[in-house]
């Protein structure tokens, strides 16, 4: 099958990018995008996992402000999507998580779902792993987890109260590049440390030499595909355990 744009509650709400799999559906993925939007690299996201079996629905994070955005990788694009994302609420970002996972878990059957976030969109996974339950959150290079600075994130960074990830029951699995501008070292010790003392099951996974997007091969001077191929080798691991 082809992905098409489809409503996810109310007429004129929330849309999402959504693929399903020609086979039987072994769950359901809620792929949260990067600040650029549902672009080619979203979509083609979507098509691979459909590919491996499970629904997967990107969330026009937007919507409020712009339908359907698609950026590309250039400067000017970034200050486009760095304007919608600066528009962000918190709230209306859990609610439309909440929305999500409520269609994710109609296509699932009995099967479980996972958020898998990209960038800014894995911050917005881990945020609804404090506010919803589902099986898994996997999650590249999620910025703003312990500290703040913009209305997305609000006043209380997501791993500040990072014992609601363990009452909701999913496992996180984070993938980091050494030297990635957004989440310093130090940041992500501090991620370890909140993550081990609220026992939130999880994995932390740092890859060296690798920068911020290092999965995503539309942006050349990020890309790094052995990092990226190890690490969707353990996202579809994941995926496969846990759903």
């Amino acid at each position: 099958m082809t992905g098409q744009w489809e409503t996810l509650g109310e007429a004129g709400g929330i849309e999402a990018y959504v693929h399903r799999p020609v086979g039987d559906v072994r769950g359901a993925v809620v792929v949260c995008s990067e600040l650029y939007g549902v672009n080619a690299y979203a979509r083609d996201t979507c098509a691979e996992l459909a590919a491996a079996g499970y629904v997967a629905l990107a969330p026009d994070h937007y919507w409020r402000n712009a339908r359907r955005t698609g950026l590309g990788y250039s400067a000017e694009e970034r200050e486009d999507g760095l304007v919608l994302m600066r528009a962000l609420d918190r709230d209306e970002l859990v609610a439309d998580a909440s929305a999500a996972l409520a269609v994710a878990r109609a296509e699932a059957g009995e099967r479980g779902v996972a958020f898998l976030g990209l960038s800014m969109g894995g911050h917005i996974a881990v945020r609804a792993a404090t506010a919803l339950r589902f099986e898994l959150a996997a999650v590249f290079y999620p910025g703003w987890l312990l500290n703040s600075g913009f209305p997305l994130v609000g006043p209380v960074p997501p791993l500040e109260t990072s014992e609601r990830i363990a009452e909701g029951g999913a496992f996180l699995l984070a993938f980091r590049g050494e030297l990635d501008h957004i989440i310093p070292a130090e940041e992500w010790e501090q991620a370890e440390q909140r993550l081990t003392e609220a026992e939130v099951p999880h994995e932390l996974v740092t890859y060296p030499g690798a920068r911020h997007g290092f999965a995503c091969a539309d942006r050349p001077s990020d890309y790094d595909p052995q990092a990226g191929a190890d690490a969707w080798r353990r996202v579809y691991a994941a995926l496969a355990a846990r759903l």
